[in-house]
């Protein structure tokens, strides 16, 4: 089938993207879906930091590519082997496909699947095929298109494995549905999974973007005491104070980790670090208390690396650990993320910053480089 799409075909075109344009919208071929795979309309894709690193070169991923991995749908046609979805069903999209046999599914890991990892960084889905082509010209084939993270949802359908989607309640509203599939499980999963926040504990947050006021409000729904939120741009405290922060730092004053140390007599219990930056991370490290620990799940460029002191790694028994996926079992998580916010415990619809047609992707992301919303979606994609 023919369908609308947004084709990366190289990365590192300089911002703004409005003008530059590294998102062609233009015509795909997309195969019917083969056997596990499901076809699924897009109802709503979120601009995600992950897509923006692979825009800007920062992330390498096999190119051209249809690029969206945050995503809600409606089930269409399902392939052979698929039985426990039915035709309209709505999903949430998950962007590492877990195979549910290798090692680390098995010991209740899938974030870190390994065929998933594989079919990710390969560009194809989790069977190893591609099912999106360029439509032939009178001066070429078929040329394939890469998949992004298994999804592919800057588009008007995508065919996806069937591991890559959790069902959801049919009433969900898409907008909120498609948060769950990113900033959501990533922030709130970090603060449930990757920290285990209990009642009463004192949390920093840093980097206040949709990752990071998602985690701030799993903080604040697992009952954190204090929530410390730190940020570069002194909008985003103030905003962090709207969604339950308790203080607010600036990252960039001087002496930031002593004032934060003093403030909460000693240091916090868990750093969540969602920036993806060097000094985010180092800033993260000193923050934390003896017998604390250091979360993060920022995925800062690939090149980066964190510098720490071996001694007093050892002597104050410091824990630091990555959460990717926020270390979540999707089909398990994502219902109950849903159920929280049902119930009013876990606002994420307040992370919606804005909502714009795919024709408007390039513009989208501008904004979320400059740090103007927490999360866009591309809502009118028909």
């Amino acid at each position: 089938m023919r369908i609308r799409a947004a084709v990366l075909e190289a990365s590192g075109l300089p911002a703004p993207y409005a003008e530059s344009r590294p998102l062609q919208i233009r015509e795909v071929e997309l195969a019917t879906p083969g056997h596990g795979e499901v076809l699924i309309r897009i109802t709503a894709a979120g601009l995600c930091h992950s897509d923006l690193s692979v825009i800007d070169g920062n992330r390498p991923r096999p190119l051209p590519m249809v690029l969206g991995h945050e995503a809600a749908g409606v089930v269409e046609a399902l392939g052979a082997g698929v039985n426990d979805l039915a035709i309209g069903d709505q999903v949430v999209c998950v962007f590492v496909p877990s195979c549910g046999t290798c090692e680390y599914c098995t010991d209740g890991r899938p974030a870190l699947c390994i065929p998933g990892a594989a079919a990710n960084g390969a560009g194809v889905l989790l069977s190893g095929e591609r099912r999106l082509h360029e439509p032939p010209t009178d001066h070429a084939h078929h040329r394939q298109l890469n998949h992004h993270l298994g999804v592919s949802a800057f588009a008007e359908y995508a065919t996806v494995a069937r591991q890559s989607l959790v069902k959801v309640d049919r009433e969900l509203d898409p907008r909120i549905a498609a948060l769950f599939g990113c900033a959501v499980l990533t922030g709130v999963g970090a603060a449930f999974n990757g920290a285990r926040i209990v009642p009463g504990d004192t949390v920093a947050i840093i980097g206040l973007g949709g990752v990071g006021m998602a985690a701030l409000l799993g903080a604040r729904a697992a009952g954190a005491e204090r929530i410390i939120a730190i940020d570069v741009a002194p909008a985003k405290l103030e905003l962090a104070m709207a969604f339950g922060a308790t203080d607010a730092f600036l990252a960039t004053e001087e002496g930031v980790d002593e004032a934060v140390r003093e403030a909460t007599g000693g240091g916090v219990r868990y750093a969540l670090e969602l920036a993806g930056a060097a000094a985010a991370l180092t800033l993260a490290y000193k923050i934390v208390r003896r017998g604390g620990t250091l979360v993060t799940a920022g995925l800062p460029p690939p090149a980066t690396t964190l510098s720490i002191p071996a001694v007093n790694l050892v002597a104050d028994e410091k824990t630091v650990r990555g959460s990717y996926l926020g270390s979540c079992v999707p089909s398990r998580d994502i219902p109950r993320y849903i159920r929280l916010f049902q119930r009013g415990l876990l606002p994420v619809d307040r992370l919606l910053s804005a909502e714009l047609p795919l024709s408007d992707i390039n513009r989208g992301f501008d904004l979320l480089r400059r740090g103007d919303v927490l999360r866009a979606l591309i809502t009118s994609l028909q």
